[in-house]
């Protein structure tokens, strides 16, 4: 494929339209609420690219079940707890065990759903449309996951929080490693679905809620 191929540049644009253009018109103009109903059309509309996608089959995803190891669960789990607990208590105290204290109802619920209505879409978005995709068109080496992580982040400014933003840059390269280096889609997703069942448990799932968004203009 050369340089400035048919192929090359609808990838180009498909790539820059998806993880880029998108979340910037998103954050830029339309109301937080509208977030699921966005991600909804991306998960759909990266389904369909995905599936489209030489060489790709969905059976492939469940392929690296048994490289979920405890341990990696375990060590990544313990490292967010630390990290939520530290940002909660410096910056938002009074959100500590909020979502739980308030509604254990419903902070059963966002534990029960949270891996499967928005950890895993979100994997197959980031993971392997990004890396099956588009991995052609994007830079070689470790560059890679930084990359990864960035537009992951990128995908979330619609909250303009800088701990958002931290955060899920620092989620993403761990997510990519997962998937990447340790080739495991399974990985990926656990990984995400525990980092999210324990921000919104702590208290950190405040700064993910797009309720209180204010946005800088």
């Amino acid at each position: 494929m050369t340089r400035n191929s048919p192929l090359r540049l609808r990838l180009v644009a498909e790539f820059l339209g998806l993880f880029v253009l998108t979340p910037f018109l998103v954050a830029v103009f339309l109301p937080p609420s509208a977030m699921l109903a966005v991600l909804l059309v991306v998960t759909a509309a990266s389904m369909v690219l995905l599936h489209r996608t030489p060489g790709f089959r969905w059976r492939d995803l469940a392929a690296g079940w048994r490289r979920v190891e405890i341990w990696i669960v375990a060590a990544f789990s313990g490292v967010t707890v630390a990290a939520a607990l530290a940002v909660v208590t410096l910056v938002a105290p009074e959100a500590f065990l909020g979502l739980y204290r308030l509604d254990p109802v419903t902070w059963l619920a966002v534990m029960v759903l949270y891996p499967f209505l928005s950890a895993l879409p979100q994997e197959i978005v980031f993971r392997p449309l990004f890396f099956l995709r588009y991995g052609r068109i994007l830079p070689a080496g470790r560059m890679v996951l930084v990359l990864n992580a960035a537009v992951f982040s990128l995908a979330h400014l619609l909250y303009w929080n800088w701990i958002v933003a931290t955060m899920t840059f620092a989620g993403g390269l761990v997510f990519a490693w997962a998937y990447v280096e340790r080739r495991s889609f399974p990985l990926a997703v656990v990984l995400h679905a525990a980092a999210g069942d324990i921000l919104f448990t702590v208290g950190a799932g405040v700064f993910f809620y797009t309720g209180t968004v204010v946005r800088p203009f």
